[in-house]
C-alpha cells in the first residue's frame, strides 16, 4: 500500500524500486486549484484607491481583485500598488482604482482544472503573491472570477500533505 513493493502471482513481494520522493511528487501533482482555492477579494473599478485601501486592510489580504460592472475580472491591484498611489498627493478618495490597477490581459491566472503545482509554479515564474482563478466565458476575452490561490494556500496544501501518514 505504501508502494515501496509490489506483489505478482506465484512471484511473491519485491522492490518496486520506486523512492520515496517519486510517490510524493506524484501525490503533489493530484492536488487540483479547485478543491484548495479560496474566496477572492473582490473591489469595483468604480471604487476609489481609498477605497481599496481599506479594503485590503479589512480583509487582510495582499492582493485585491477588480470586477467591471458585469462582474468578469477586469484587473488586479497589489498592496505595492496601492502604496506607490498613496506616496504622492492625490486625492485618494476621489482617484478610480482602475487607474492603477493591472488590466486584462497582463493578468496571470489559473484555472480550476490545473494542478496546484502549476500555480505554485506561475506564482515563482512571475514573482506574484496571488493568481485568480478563472474560467473563460465564450462572449471574447471576458473572465469569470471563480476564487483565488495565494502562496499561503499552497503552504497550507504542502503541509496537508506532509502531515498525510500514507505519504
Amino acid at each position: 500500500m505504501s508502494g515501496f513493493l509490489d506483489a505478482r502471482p506465484r512471484v511473491g513481494y519485491f522492490y518496486a524500486g520506486r523512492p520515496a520522493h517519486s510517490m510524493m511528487s506524484e501525490n503533489l501533482h493530484k492536488l487540483i486549484v479547485n478543491d484548495y482555492k479560496a474566496m477572492p477579494i473582490v473591489v469595483p473599478e468604480s471604487s476609489s484607491v481609498y477605497d481599496a485601501i481599506v479594503t485590503l486592510f479589512l480583509e487582510d489580504v495582499g492582493t485585491l481583485f477588480i470586477v467591471n460592472a458585469k462582474g468578469f475580472l477586469a484587473g488586479v491591484v497589489s498592496r505595492k500598488d496601492l502604496l506607490r498611489a498613496s506616496l504622492g498627493n492625490q486625492a485618494l478618495e476621489t482617484m478610480p482604482v482602475s487607474i492603477i490597477m493591472t488590466r486584462m490581459p497582463n493578468i496571470v491566472t489559473c484555472t480550476p482544472e490545473e494542478t496546484l503545482y502549476q500555480a505554485a509554479q506561475k506564482l515563482i515564474d512571475f514573482a506574484i503573491d496571488s493568481l485568480p482563478v478563472v474560467r473563460p466565458l465564450e462572449e471574447g476575452r471576458n473572465m469569470e472570477l471563480l476564487g483565488r490561490i495565494t502562496k499561503t494556500t499552497i503552504t497550507k496544501a504542502f503541509v496537508e500533505l506532509g502531515n498525510d501518514p500514507t505519504v
